[in-house]
């Protein structure tokens, strides 16, 4: 290898997807800052309780807090083979008034598990604020096209007509869901508290001489210090991994509503009914010119892919631990969770920035619609002819008989609609002649579409995002 370059991989969630915030929540730097922010907690609470740590001690650590030297840390984990070990001799070595004190009664556990809730729950507060921008962003497309007709569509087949804001709110709707639950997690999440080796606290009850009521004290102390409300009640060595399964399906849910946008996306662009951002450079295709690929919409299908598989190793990681814990656990944690995190994090932002940035395009709808209405209007033609003294089955037989011929000629001759000429030429509608085309008005066919779309932005979106904007930076960077 050639002197000077690097050839290691570089995780493209990292390099390519995940916004700064993300990506700098789950850094080395951010984890090893986190871990003494616990042993400054638990060091604080027992002093609290009675222990002998001096105020001394305590200043140390506040002191060096962010004295981190991630190389010393490497150096004496090659050695000692254990990375909480690496921390805390690191630290002795820039505290050493306070090394003695350093990690008090605790294990490995204490500072990792506390500290992955920890930046798990500021993970998912990360998400929420994405969550709020897309709903943003859709809010605005939804209100400018709330009555816009569009062909309507079920098992991909042409249906009754909707409006296009209306189709936005079902994107948004899924993502109501999901900040539901997400926001749910977020203010229930427990800590894992101060439970020692096995999760029986022996060796806390061994630092306060056997008072039960002092240990129980430190673990709701510590959990306050975190900025958590509750610690979990019992635990093994570890908190309860069904918890990271908990976690994942909460991301997972997040990237299948946004999987599902993109796929529609995809779709109406195939049709011509909307694109995605497109800048002035672009290349769509190195050897198509003229292409102008949904890149973005496809990018979120193939991350949400990605945090689909993640989630499941989330189950497989609880259904397989033994008793009060096993390591099979630890190499899985690390790469899954803070993966699933990031993928999440690029979902959203690329969500946020179609949302905010696609076309939309009402002379490709109505010229779908013109292709499809008459045929979707026989029911309101079938509703005029009863009124006008007509017999409904004998017209419903007669605009049978034209719409299948009408289909025949459209798909073996490649004509346009001719249902509505045929329905003019029968002497049994003459009570629509003349008026066939007003008859076949799109917007009288949207139902209550634009009023849903109305309410549904004014009682369940607004009173959701209104106090919590978020201000969008677009960090997509490819």
């Amino acid at each position: 290898m050639a002197e000077g370059k690097d050839r290691s991989y570089d995780n493209p969630l990292v390099t390519r997807y995940a916004g700064r915030a993300m990506r700098e929540l789950f850094s080395p730097e951010r984890r090893a800052e986190c871990w003494r922010d616990l042993w400054i907690a638990l060091a604080e609470a027992e002093q609290e309780l009675g222990l002998a740590i001096s105020d001394e001690q305590l200043d140390e650590l506040r002191r060096t807090r962010d004295h981190i030297d991630l190389g010393r840390v490497a150096t004496l984990e090659a050695e000692l083979r254990h990375d909480v070990m690496a921390h805390i001799h690191h630290w002795g070595e820039v505290a050493p008034k306070a090394r003695p004190i350093l990690h008090l009664g605790a294990t490995s556990c204490f500072v990792t598990d506390n500290a992955d809730l920890v930046l798990f729950r500021r993970g998912l507060e990360l998400v929420v604020d994405r969550i709020v921008a897309a709903l943003v962003a859709f809010e605005v497309q939804a209100r400018a096209t709330r009555d816009l007709p569009c062909l309507g569509f079920t098992h991909y087949q042409a249906a009754q007509p909707v409006t296009f804001g209306k189709r936005v709110c079902l994107w948004m709707q899924d993502l109501v869901l999901d900040l539901d639950e997400v926001e749910r997690m977020v203010a229930a999440m427990p800590c894992r508290g101060v439970k020692g080796t096995t999760g029986t606290q022996a060796s806390f009850l061994e630092l306060f001489a056997g008072d039960h009521d002092k240990v129980r004290a430190l673990d709701r102390l510590v959990a306050k210090k975190l900025g958590f409300s509750s610690s979990f009640a019992v635990t093994g060595q570890t908190y309860p991994r069904k918890f990271d399964h908990e976690i994942l399906a909460r991301l997972a849910g997040v990237a299948q509503s946004c999987a599902k946008f993109a796929v529609d996306m995809r779709l109406l662009s195939h049709d011509g009914e909307v694109s995605e951002p497109f800048t002035d450079k672009q290349i769509g295709s190195s050897a198509m010119a003229y292409k102008r690929n949904p890149m973005r919409c496809e990018r979120i299908g193939s991350l949400a892919r990605l945090v689909f598989a993640l989630a499941e190793t989330g189950a497989q990681t609880a259904a397989t631990q033994w008793l009060e814990r096993t390591l099979d656990d630890s190499a899985i944690r690390r790469i899954a969770l803070p993966e699933a995190f990031l993928a999440v994090d690029a979902i959203l932002l690329l969500v946020t920035n179609v949302a905010t940035g696609m076309r939309v395009y009402p002379r490709m709808m109505q010229r779908h619609l013109d292709e499809h209405l008459p045929f979707l209007a026989t029911e309101t033609i079938l509703m005029e002819g009863v009124r006008a003294g007509q017999d409904r089955q004998d017209l419903h037989e007669k605009i049978r008989v034209h719409a299948v011929e009408a289909a025949r000629r459209m798909k073996e001759e490649g004509s346009s609609n001719p249902l509505v000429a045929m329905l003019e030429g029968d002497a049994a509608f003459a009570f629509g002649h003349g008026r066939m085309r007003e008859l076949l008005d799109a917007k009288k066919l949207v139902g209550r579409a634009p009023e849903q779309v109305d309410e549904f932005l004014a009682e369940c979106v607004e009173p959701r995002i209104a106090e919590r904007r978020s201000t969008f930076t677009d960090e997509v960077r490819v």
